[in-house]
């Protein structure tokens, strides 16, 4: 171990991955459950397993930890938030094989597989996911994930204890409070996530204001560290718009919603059996209008993002099939919710990438 980078905490089995990185992840093959051309990834098509998603994750935790480098923390991040865990349904019943990013409806979630290598991979997951929140190394400590619990880490030959105070990933706020036998000097590496453009940084109260991310993405802070030192690290966390490559075709002109960590989909049970593909968001007024709402009471427990949209008239096609005239619009509120939640209530339609107007 050096301090040069964060040390393997975890000694993690290998998952057989066919694995792309895909917005989460995806081969682009169904048939072959392989690749075929250079960015030929269909959202609706694609052979998102759940396994390639924990493959990924696993080979991107052990880059981490050679390298000490935000981006692979990201990778871990956003697949465990999405291309992970929505392999399982709330009720840890029923599993994915595959994760699409488009269902016209039929899509469902089974209780076993033939070849059951998903359950079985999700569970070791879940059983192991504390390991990915920390690393350390001769006088650091690195924080790669937030949420609420408590870890004891050994340093420099002496035990310490970090209890992190959240209710990541519905907001950005993370209260680090730190405890050590004795005074003890260490540089404690904060993740800056990709997706946060902007922080904020408390010690004991006292505001943080020159301190900038390293080159790694990390922030740095090295300090005698006292039992009862607290951090407090916000996030902000505001609606982004995401944009695939101009190179993948299936998705141009499309977008897609993404709050912190968490990519958002919409679910046919929202809007009333409108076919979502008529549905179509405005990127400026998405980002400028549209609203979070915590709903305590659906799925456990999740935030939706609320906001205006349009969608296509279909009045005056009966009968027809082509016509002179585009096709006119209307508006309609429109509601988007985790991607890890769907297919948790009525079965029906889902979509990630929306039409951009």
């Amino acid at each position: 171990m050096t301090s040069n980078g964060p040390s393997l905490l975890v000694n993690c089995s290998t998952a057989h991955s066919r694995a792309h990185f895909y917005y989460f992840i995806a081969s682009s093959g169904f048939q072959n459950e392989g690749f075929t051309l250079d960015y030929d990834l269909p959202d609706e098509t694609a052979y998102g397993e759940t396994c390639a998603t924990i493959g990924l994750i696993l080979w991107n935790h052990r880059l981490l930890q050679f390298s000490g480098e935000r981006k692979y923390a990201d990778v871990i991040e956003r697949g465990l938030y999405n291309g992970f865990l929505s392999g399982v349904s709330l009720d840890g019943a029923s599993f994915f094989y595959e994760n699409p990013l488009a269902s016209a409806g039929g899509h469902h979630r089974q209780g076993w597989f033939d070849c059951p290598c998903c359950p079985t991979n999700i569970a070791r997951t879940l059983a192991s996911l504390g390991g990915y929140f920390y690393s350390t190394g001769v006088n650091d400590v690195w924080v790669h994930l937030f949420a609420q619990g408590t870890a004891k880490l050994r340093v420099a030959g002496r035990d310490m204890s970090f209890r992190q105070v959240t209710k990541y990933p519905w907001n950005g706020d993370v209260r680090l409070e730190i405890g050590v036998a004795s005074p003890q000097t260490f540089a404690l590496h904060l993740r800056v996530p990709g997706w946060c453009e902007r922080w904020t940084l408390r010690i004991n109260g006292t505001p943080v204001t020159d301190l900038k991310p390293q080159a790694n993405g990390y922030l740095a802070i090295e300090r005698e560290w006292r039992t009862g030192d607290v951090v407090e690290y916000g996030m902000d966390m505001p609606i982004q718009t995401i944009w695939a490559h101009p190179a993948v075709r299936y998705l141009q002109g499309r977008l897609a919603l993404q709050r912190g960590p968490l990519v958002y989909c919409l679910e046919g049970v929202d809007h009333g059996g409108i076919v979502l593909d008529r549905i179509a968001m405005d990127p400026e007024q998405v980002l400028n209008d549209f609203g979070v709402e915590r709903q305590d009471h659906l799925l456990g427990g999740l935030s939706v993002l609320r906001g205006q949209a349009s969608v296509v008239d279909e009045s005056g096609w009966e009968g027809t099939l082509y016509r002179h005239s585009k096709p006119s619009s209307k508006p309609m509120d429109i509601t988007a919710l985790p991607y890890y939640a769907w297919e948790n209530r009525t079965p029906g339609e889902m979509r990630v990438w929306v039409r951009a107007v």
